[in-house]
């Protein structure tokens, strides 16, 4: 651990992690003796982007600085870090809306602390137990390590974080489109422990061809870049799961406007639609960028009205999360909005 504070001060670590789709789970039944089990998909132009450099106390700026610093605390306590951090919050992936905004910060802020103090346990995996992420999926933590499209292996008796079990780097000329709906919000903290708790089992048939489907189909597809077939067992993948959520969510999505978007979407040449983790984001995968760019023209024309909702294009991130160190500070970035708000905790206690 670095312990010379001239050397501390000196130093700025910047951190990039990518958002991420969640396309479903596998098992939901338990009856091998693991549960969960998910897919997911490392996303361009959606990410947590920070910079950390030492402060006695700990001191964070930029949209979720709230939640930033409670991980922060976690980790300097965790391990015994006598000192604090200074981070700015460049920007941040959206909280509730099915993009792993909290797994992604989280491990944000635990590298950066990591590697501004040099602790030598710095593997996403172990600072994603420390910090109580990967209670049920572990794709998030699986996409800030490795990127690209990742299958998660669920959950066991002894299990702390999922493992992963394939990690693929994705056709980057693939395309798709994500449909925001800013007035929706997906399940998540208390109620969403509550809809996992009163979810009946999910048949063991079910839960064999979600399997069998990613096994398969979706990896063999994503190899031989095959758009089309992949698109197929995804579609079908999310609406498996989105009918057995369908009674903790009100139905198989969360916004009222997704399945006629997804829908019209699909009648332009999406080869596979659904909705991330409990959404309301929504997805549609296309398999060249040409025909998802005009049927990203002419969604946005029929819902311009619309205002609650957005439209995006954009591709996989087959990279890791970046993290790096250097001794000159970079510049800010940090826009100039009201939840960019600073907040401080003086006076921590030293260790």
């Amino acid at each position: 651990m670095k312990n010379n504070q001239s050397d501390l001060v000196s130093k700025y670590v910047s951190v990039l992690a990518p958002a991420r789709l969640h396309l479903g789970f596998l098992d939901m039944h338990g009856g091998l003796g693991r549960k969960f089990g998910s897919l997911g998909l490392s996303i361009s132009d959606i990410e947590t982007s920070l910079v950390a450099e030492y402060a006695d106390d700990i001191d964070v700026q930029g949209p979720s600085a709230g939640r930033a610093v409670n991980y922060a605390e976690q980790v300097l306590t965790h391990f015994g870090i006598n000192g604090g951090v200074k981070m700015s919050i460049n920007s941040a992936i959206p909280e509730h809306v099915g993009l792993g905004s909290g797994t992604q910060l989280s491990l944000a802020v635990a590298s950066a602390i990591t590697s501004l103090y040099e602790i030598p346990d710095q593997d996403p995996a172990n600072l994603a137990a420390i910090l109580h992420r990967g209670a049920r999926s572990g794709i998030g933590i699986g996409t800030f390590k490795h990127g690209g499209f990742v299958v998660d292996g669920g959950r066991g008796e002894n299990t702390e974080v999922p493992p992963v079990i394939s990690q693929i780097a994705f056709p980057e000329h693939w395309r798709i489109i994500l449909i925001f709906d800013d007035e929706a919000e997906g399940i998540n903290g208390v109620p969403e422990r509550r809809a996992f708790n009163t979810l009946p089992p999910m048949s063991e048939e079910t839960s064999g061809l979600l399997s069998r489907l990613t096994l398969m189909q979706v990896l063999p597809a994503i190899i031989e870049n095959n758009c089309a077939h992949f698109g197929q067992a995804i579609t079908r993948i999310q609406n498996i799961i989105g009918d057995y959520f369908a009674q903790v969510q009100g139905g198989r999505y969360t916004s009222p406007f997704l399945k006629t978007i997804l829908d019209n979407l699909t009648s332009k040449g999406a080869e596979g639609v659904g909705q991330s983790s409990w959404g309301p984001t929504g997805f549609a995968i296309f398999s060249n960028e040409t025909v998802a760019f005009q049927a990203l023209k002419i969604i946005r024309d029929e819902w311009q009205q619309e205002t609650r909702l957005r439209f995006m294009m954009t591709k996989a991130c087959n990279n890791k999360a970046s993290v790096s160190v250097s001794d000159t500070r970079p510049p800010k970035e940090i826009d100039d909005l009201e939840e960019n708000k600073s907040i401080t905790i003086n006076n921590r206690i030293k260790r």
